[in-house]
């Protein structure tokens, strides 16, 4: 393992001056319980808390998912950041500059390409957005006008245009970049040894993240096409589908100036640009893909207020069903706008107005509301086979319900519907009862977990925690064979949250399980708890000797050997028999 390219003294004053309690406050709810702060995990959805923070230490633990890490990680979790990048805003954030790093030469190959990459997506957008201008670009100027788009969506989303198929080739390599970069950018395709304009001859959208650095595009032909008529850039080093919001940028602007109160996620950037000229600068939409958990943890760090608003047909359903699912058990107030007179937010800005839109999402159903209607539109009441499907359907929704206070009313709503008896209803809901204070969490049992694998772990993480009632006069080495990596971080005496630094330590699932291991319930018999494992290793090595020098007894015909040989077992007979420690006491 090595380090990951920045200064040991670096690092560990760049986490004093970003306390992990501190930033993760931004991001979830913490309550402190003994030395720990707990909250639900940002990082999988879960009803009771789980993630835990130890101040302390600088660390964080999940004791549902396992996720864990100091506060450079947690920021590349949260921000969907690598680890440079990470440093980089926590750096920012302290006001310290950044030292030169030190880092293998595959590793600098590949944070040199990010930033060239970046650098050649950020000179393409603004070259799209000069070329919208020119005298060449009358089809998407025309295009521009019918939509009715104002300068100021025009600036806003650095709208542009790709005039032919070798412009934009041609402007990046007279800046210096070469076929290489574009290719890994995404700007540009080959063909035949040549390259090309990958979205050449539409109209163009960049596409942001949080930061404002543009990573990809969308664009969108403007004239009849046997290609799909949007177009998006493929992953790169910088673009991941699942990961990307459009409108991300201008929702960060809008929270910094204190301006958000919720989130409007609608299907494509169209319907995006649409109701930000409308006044709904809070609209944000997954560039038409299935909404994921990123995209999830991605919304929820800016507001808890989320309002589905997908279009008015059967795919938009779908897509509201799915994203209920993925948002239901996340700490949000979820929200379904019901569309009409329109199939999509545009149109419904176009034949209806503002003031229209607004009184949809002013009536926006919480999202089981939205549920019962929903398939109380997919049964026949007045069947009793189809009513009674219903049911099942609505009570099984039901039970997902987070908060139980919960299931009176919407019980209510089902008996009114169907003419169900409540206390039938009542019966039908098997609530599972759970425990929700903080303190509850506990570390996992490993379920096959062998007892040396078990007495092993405890012993590396007493000493990686310097317990007092670990036995200094050992050789753990000799103990502890095969586990000498994890002997040599311990012996470096690093600070928990110094052994992220690590190359590859968060990965390590024995490490991670040692540094976050839970020592509650060894408070009272920890020193008698340590001996018994100290002794099972113990046990279990001296009869791995005996069991080799027996075997080695029996095929030696050296009789000068074979005493030697026979005092050697008599004398772990007798370590044996008495419990004995020396054979593993350090050199003194």
């Amino acid at each position: 393992m090595q380090n990951k390219g920045f200064d040991g003294d670096f690092l560990s004053e760049l986490k004093r001056k970003n306390n992990l309690v501190d930033i993760a406050s931004n991001y979830v709810r913490l309550q402190q319980k003994g030395n720990r702060f707990w909250a639900c995990c940002p990082f999988h959805s879960e009803k009771t808390p789980s993630f835990s923070i130890m101040e302390e230490d600088g660390v964080y633990y999940c004791f549902g998912c396992k996720e864990s890490g100091d506060v450079i990680k947690f920021v590349q979790k949260m921000e969907n950041l690598d680890f440079v990048d990470a440093v980089k805003f926590l750096a920012e954030r302290a006001g310290m500059e950044i030292p030169s790093m030190q880092m293998s030469a595959e590793r600098m190959q590949k944070q040199q390409l990010k930033e060239r990459v970046l650098s050649a997506l950020d000179y393409a957008y603004k070259h799209y957005m000069e070329n919208l201008y020119s005298p060449d670009a009358k089809k998407a100027q025309d295009y521009v006008k019918l939509r009715k788009f104002t300068r100021r969506e025009l600036e806003d989303f650095k709208i542009g245009y790709s005039k032919d198929w070798t412009d934009i080739v041609k402007y990046l390599s007279s800046k210096g970049f070469t076929e290489s970069e574009l290719l890994a950018a995404g700007i540009a395709g080959k063909k035949d040894g040549r390259l090309y304009d990958f979205i050449a001859e539409r109209l163009v959208f960049p596409i942001f993240n949080s930061f404002g650095e543009c990573i990809g595009f969308s664009a969108r032909a403007l004239e009849k096409t046997d290609f799909a008529k949007y177009k998006n850039t493929a992953e790169t080093i910088v673009f991941q589908k699942g990961r990307v919001v459009f409108g991300i940028n201008i929702l960060k602007s809008q929270k910094q100036q204190q301006l958000l109160d919720k989130i409007i996620l609608v299907e494509g950037q169209m319907d995006v640009i649409a109701m930000h000229k409308a006044g709904f600068k809070c609209t944000v939409a997954c560039m038409g893909t299935a909404l994921t958990a990123d995209h999830v943890r991605e919304l929820r760090r800016y507001n808890q207020n989320i309002y589905l608003c997908f279009d008015n047909d059967g795919a938009g359903t779908k897509a509201t069903l799915r994203a209920i699912e993925m948002f239901r058990n996340e700490d949000v107030n979820l929200k379904v706008v019901r569309l009409s007179g329109g199939k999509d937010p545009d149109e419904v800005l176009q034949n209806l107005g503002k003031e229209k839109l607004q009184e949809m999402i002013d009536n926006a159903l919480p999202y089981m509301d939205f549920l019962i209607l929903h398939y109380q539109s997919q049964f026949d009441m007045e069947k009793a086979e189809e009513k009674n499907q219903f049911v099942k359907v609505i009570l099984a929704e039901i039970k997902k319900l987070a908060d139980e206070t919960l299931f009176e009313p919407y019980l209510e709503k089902v008996r009114d519907i169907t003419k169900v008896p409540l206390d039938i209803l009542r019966r039908n809901i098997v609530a599972k009862k759970q425990e929700v204070q903080v303190s509850t969490p506990q570390a996992p049992t490993v379920p096959n977990e062998k007892g040396d694998e078990k007495a092993s772990k405890f012993i590396l993480a007493s000493l990686l925690h310097k317990k007092d009632f670990v036995d200094k006069r050992l050789d753990y080495s000799k103990l502890l064979e095969g586990f000498e990596p994890y002997l040599d971080i311990i012996n470096q005496n690093l600070s928990l949250s110094s052994i992220f630094d690590i190359e590859g330590a968060s990965d390590d699932e024995l490490l991670m399980e040692i540094v976050n291991f839970n020592f509650s319930g060894f408070e009272e018999d920890g020193d008698k708890y340590f001996k018994e494992c100290i002794w099972k290793l113990a046990e279990n090595n001296l009869k791995k000797m005996q069991a080799r020098l027996n075997e080695e007894y029996k095929v030696c015909d050296d009789l000068d050997k074979r005493a030697k040989i026979a005092a050697q077992l008599g004398k772990l007979a007798i370590s044996l028999k008495n419990k004995s420690l020396e054979e593993f006491y350090g050199r003194r």
